[in-house]
């Protein structure tokens, strides 16, 4: 099956360009929810979405109601489909979902009209039918012309939950169709591009939603349920869903078409490590020294200029690192433990295992913003403190490199990283950040919302920039 990965469009015009995500997390028992009304047709239904996970779940719901226990969930970082709480039937899908860099299409497809059963439950995973079932548990394919509460007047559903406050799932969610009456295979939403990935396509002129269709596009920030709503309906029929644990702030720009680096979740150096927002927000509760937790970035570059910033939601203890590592060489305590460089908060940075006093109020706490200008083609690396750069750091200076840290003139690939322990919260700003910015600055191309100025020149870590830049 065709992924679209971190990094790998192979140009950067899409052609048909999704332009938001919703961000949902578990914490905050984020969810849309909607109680539907009489279907157009109660044996049938079509669920579309783009969904970006952000951690290894266990019974997540996707999608999910409480009423007929009907739900479509994560379990054992497979896809699990449930009808009636299992007792009508239970299908485990066999394809294992562990990539945090990725945007999955899912398509889940049902038609209990269909008389062979196999026909009933279709799911598809980035455009390919999965056929494959999770080996040692029970298959059961649910009864012809059964009625389940998938699609049944008075029954309530929610996105990334299953009443609305339990089962919810720390993730993005895009593009989001659900479509009464008719089975649809995934070639309706998406198709392969010219490189062999799985790509959206405009359809909604080409389906009928029906009476309980929905269709969701993010295109609004409120909070209510209505047209203004994160949980607006354009698909006609003005079924708006209802709004519970979310914000202004989880309207992304983070989406199929465009990818934005995340932290990635699979990968921290301590157990004691956790990923909140969309995989935005890192702390470690770790309490003895020298064992730091570190996260790395989804994305690595080997050229161009890159901005990120990083709120310090808490010191925690006596050592924050924010900086760049080398993906070939991660250091196992801390940024820079073996070949990348970080600015940490006593006013030091730390170079490929060395300390090195920086010149000037180098020190941060709580609540500053630590911005990064990365600029892999002269090999240089720039922080600022609330926008005032560090050395009187200029990272438009090029090759000069004024203020700036130097590291390895060796071809190498960086990546963002962050470390911290004892319950310390590292928050960080790729372009979609989780806290309300002031002042809402994007880079030269218009990606991103950044706190603070993008210098000249740098971008934000995102495909659309990686394909043209990186």
């Amino acid at each position: 099956m065709a992924f679209l990965i971190g990094g790998a469009n192979s140009a950067a015009d899409t052609g048909y360009d999704i332009e938001n995500s919703c961000r949902f997390d578990e914490s905050s028992d984020s969810s849309l929810g909607i109680t539907f009304g009489t279907p157009t047709e109660g044996k049938a239904f079509t669920l579309s979405m783009w969904f970006k996970m952000c951690e290894m779940p266990n019974s997540r719901a996707v999608f999910g109601g409480r009423s007929g226990y009907e739900n479509i969930f994560l379990q054992d970082n497979s896809m699990r489909w449930d009808w009636n709480n299992a007792s009508s039937g239970t299908i485990n899908w066999a394809p294992k979902l562990r990539d945090h860099s990725a945007w999955y299409h899912f398509v889940l497809a049902q038609d209990t009209a269909q008389s062979t059963d196999t026909n009933r439950a279709k799911f598809y995973i980035n455009g390919t039918q999965i056929t494959t079932l999770r080996g040692g548990t029970t298959q059961t394919w649910p009864a012809q012309n059964l009625e389940t509460g998938y699609n049944q007047d008075g029954v309530a559903f929610y996105l990334s939950s299953y009443n609305g406050t339990a089962g919810n799932v720390t993730a993005y969610y895009s593009e989001v169709a659900f479509i009464d009456g008719l089975q649809y295979a995934a070639s309706v939403f998406g198709e392969t591009n010219d490189d062999g990935i799985w790509i959206p396509k405009e359809f909604k002129d080409d389906v009928t939603f029906g009476n309980n269709g929905f269709y969701l596009e993010f295109k609004q920030s409120g909070t209510g349920t209505n047209a203004s709503g994160l949980g607006a309906d354009t698909s006609g029929e003005d079924n708006h869903l209802v709004v519970g644990g979310l914000a202004a702030v989880d309207q992304c720009t983070d989406t199929p078409t465009n990818n934005f680096c995340v932290l990635n979740a699979i990968n921290p150096t301590e157990a004691n490590a956790g990923f909140t927002e969309g995989n935005l927000i890192f702390k470690n509760t770790l309490n003895s020294s020298p064992h730091h937790g570190l996260a790395h970035g989804t994305m690595a570059v080997a050229k161009g200029k890159w901005y990120w910033e990083v709120r310090v939601d808490a010191i925690g203890g006596t050592a924050m690192g924010i900086g760049a590592e080398e993906v070939s060489a991660f250091g196992k305590n801390n940024v820079a433990g073996n070949q990348g460089i970080s600015l940490f908060n006593h006013g030091y940075t730390h170079q490929r295992g060395s300390d090195v006093a920086v010149s000037g109020d180098t020190t941060y706490t709580t609540n500053d913003i630590i911005g990064v200008a990365l600029d892999m083609d002269n090999r240089k690396i720039y922080f600022h403190k609330d926008g005032t750069y560090f050395n009187s750091g200029d990272p438009t200076s090029g090759a000069t490199g004024t203020g700036a840290i130097s590291f390895n003139a060796a071809d190498v690939t960086m990546t963002p990283a962050v470390s911290n322990y004892n319950s310390g919260i590292c928050n960080v700003n790729f372009g979609n950040p989780a806290w309300t910015v002031s002042s809402t600055q994007a880079d030269d191309d218009g990606y991103g919302n950044f706190e603070f100025d993008v210098p000249a020149g740098f971008y934000a870590l995102c495909t659309k920039n990686l394909a043209e830049y990186g």
